[in-house]
């Protein structure tokens, strides 16, 4: 087996970060084939045990880091305007925001991949939620009915430059909130405090509107277990101000809206 060989696999997902990072899919493949390059000509990266989608992407930034960005990365696609707006972005703060929010990667492997340690990673990813907050700033409702909780979640919200159109305890007082006015996005509880369910208030809600939804929970077992919007996104507690920012601008940034969840058949 070829040492290049465990990495093939992750070579799609790499060409769809270098996209989004530089703009065009030609210049992102360039960079692509020079991190695999590299790859070849030290294969030393792959035989230290590290894992093998880190050691692609780590390489790939060395590669980004060591030639002068392109115009490719100005000259966004005007047929894709996330990609637009990402050219907005400082290039660190959008390298750790593709990382965690488009790619996946933990807060751990993703400082990993940039060479920083986890207190710039999250200034970079906080800078990156503001930055486009101001593209996609939105009204946001908050479920949540533990009051300190709440008011992190709503300092954090304000902080990143959207609207809290109010903090609901109950299903019932998240019906009424919408009633006066509807959200562009949710963060919800899934246990609430008179006993009833986050899951089914976002559920009534999104019969009337769809909005992208973000789940904080001590209690993840019950949101995959349950009825649950697709898509969702999902965060638990205790969270980190940084993943909930990365969550909140990868919902909000590439569009996604969630689906009442399907009732099964009896």
């Amino acid at each position: 087996m070829s040492k290049s060989e465990p990495v093939a696999k992750y070579i799609p997902f790499l060409r769809h970060y270098a996209r989004a990072l530089t703009g065009t899919q030609s210049s992102g493949d360039a960079y692509v084939a020079a991190a695999l390059e590299a790859l070849v000509e030290d294969p030393s990266v792959l035989e230290s045990g590290r894992d093998p989608r880190k050691a692609l992407f780590h390489m790939f930034t060395k590669i980004w880091k060591s030639v002068a960005l392109n115009e490719a990365t100005k000259a966004m696609d005007n047929a894709r305007p996330p990609e637009q707006r990402l050219a907005n972005l400082t290039t660190l703060s959008r390298q750790a925001f593709l990382l965690m929010a488009l790619e996946g990667f933990s807060e751990e492997a993703a400082a990993e991949i940039l060479d920083c340690d986890i207190t710039t990673l999250r200034r970079l990813v906080d800078e990156a939620g503001r930055e486009l907050a101001a593209e996609i700033a939105t009204d946001v409702l908050i479920i949540e009915d533990e009051a300190l909780i709440a008011i992190d979640l709503e300092t954090l919200v304000q902080s990143l430059g959207h609207r809290v159109i109010g903090v609901a305890r109950t299903h019932a007082e998240a019906v009424t909130l919408t009633r006066a006015k509807q959200p562009g996005l949710i963060l919800a509880d899934i246990q609430l405090a008179d006993g009833s369910s986050g899951l089914d208030a976002v559920n009534e809600l999104l019969h009337s509107f769809e909005v992208p939804v973000i789940f904080i929970t001590a209690y993840p077992e019950r949101f995959l277990t349950g009825e649950r919007p697709e898509p969702a996104f999902l965060i638990s507690k205790p969270f980190q101000q940084s993943m909930l920012s990365a969550t909140l601008s990868q919902a909000l940034f590439f569009g996604r809206t969630a689906k009442p969840a399907r009732r099964r058949p009896a």
